[in-house]
């Protein structure tokens, strides 16, 4: 595993270094910048910008003091801007050899100047964007459901992301907006934590204020199991939040059904998991799932609607053409996948780069009818 883990930090490492020489070599030539004076501070700042991420990102699982985490958060937003920049990068070639082969005269600088300005832009927004958390409401409908359930709702939320940027003020943000919602039910679908040490019990207190009627519901997510999960489940536990590890619960006739982001991953696992839940096919059924994966899985077993996230929308574009394919259009939103009703959230906070750029942060409020 050690071996394994330093070859995805090379890979990383290279891809930065790679990107940062592309985006000094096209900011060096738009811009016309020959003096040693300028090029050299230039080179030697986007040299740190490369490094910055990998190195905070090591640290920041052993010293999570306060120094550590302002130059996570600074390596992390830079990640976020450099993506735009290299998307600045990248349209000013374009434009510039497209303007070259039909004799148009460009002014190279003011081109430049104008794309990096929307990179600038855009990473802005992004951030403002990202702590814009707004509230989707929608409706479903579910075969057979008890007269106990029509009119109530459910709040689903997911990816949370609580750790180095995200803290407790902004989970107190997340539980007190969910509470005025007043929802019968709330489910957490994984990445509640964002990984490395942090004040766990702190972090939940908040979410241990949430009353639902009907109970609040957690699964874990990917981030969750990059070591032990047992001390985040711990602290779930520990705030009065009941944990779906593989099993279902019956409320009032409504079947729900939580399973573990890594058991659920694997086709022959996760589908043994279902075939060993003594699912009622009488009665209507919701599945938490973290990942929108092996759907034909899911609607074999007769279930009514799964709830997912982990996607994030792809987070920042144009990564959400990357999730679209990955996740063959079940990334975002509410789909059909034959019977089987999904609503896939991309989720309330933000991995690596603070940012949120072509999606929105979301508590997603479901009424039954």
């Amino acid at each position: 595993m050690a071996y394994q883990f330093i070859i995805f930090i090379a890979i990383v490492q290279s891809i930065l270094f790679l990107a940062h020489w592309f985006l000094y070599r096209t900011v060096v030539s738009f811009l016309a910048l020959t003096s040693p004076s300028v090029t050299l501070p230039l080179k030697i700042v986007l040299f740190l910008f490369s490094i910055s991420l990998v190195g905070t990102s090591l640290l920041i699982f052993r010293y999570p003091n306060v120094l550590v985490r302002v130059a996570y958060i600074l390596a992390a937003s830079w990640l976020g801007f450099l993506n735009f920049f290299l998307l600045a990068s990248v349209s000013s070639w374009i434009i510039y050899i497209a303007a070259h082969t039909v004799s148009f005269s460009l002014n190279r600088k003011l081109l430049a100047c104008i794309l990096f300005g929307l990179a600038i832009v855009a990473g802005i927004y992004g951030i403002v964007n990202a702590r814009t958390t707004r509230i989707t409401n929608m409706t479903i409908k579910l075969h057979d459901l008890p007269d106990y359930w029509r009119g109530k709702t459910a709040v689903w939320i997911s990816d949370i992301h609580l750790g180095a940027v995200r803290r407790y003020g902004f989970a107190k943000d997340i539980a007190n907006r969910i509470e005025k919602l007043k929802p019968d039910l709330v489910f957490i679908g994984g990445d509640l934590f964002d990984g490395g040490t942090v004040d766990l019990n702190g972090f939940m207190e908040p979410f241990s204020r949430i009353s639902a009627p009907d109970g609040v519901y957690f699964i874990t997510g990917n981030h969750e199991e990059f070591s032990d999960p047992a001390r985040y489940l711990e602290a779930v536990k520990q705030a009065g939040i009941t944990v779906l590890n593989n099993e279902l619960v019956n409320i009032k006739g409504l079947q729900i059904i939580g399973v573990d982001y890594r058991d659920s991953q694997n086709r022959q696992k996760y589908e043994m998991i279902l075939n060993g839940i003594k699912i009622k096919p009488n009665l209507p059924t919701i599945l938490l799932k973290h990942s929108p994966t092996h759907l034909d899985i899911a609607h074999n077993k007769g279930i009514a609607f799964q709830l997912s996230g982990h996607t994030h929308k792809g987070q920042i574009f144009p990564i959400n053409f990357i999730t679209g394919l990955v996740y063959h259009g079940y990334d975002y939103g509410f789909k059909k996948f034959r019977d089987l009703q999904i609503y896939t959230s991309s989720g309330i906070g933000t991995w690596g780069p603070p940012m949120r750029v072509g999606n929105i942060p979301e508590i997603v409020v479901i009424k039954f009818e």
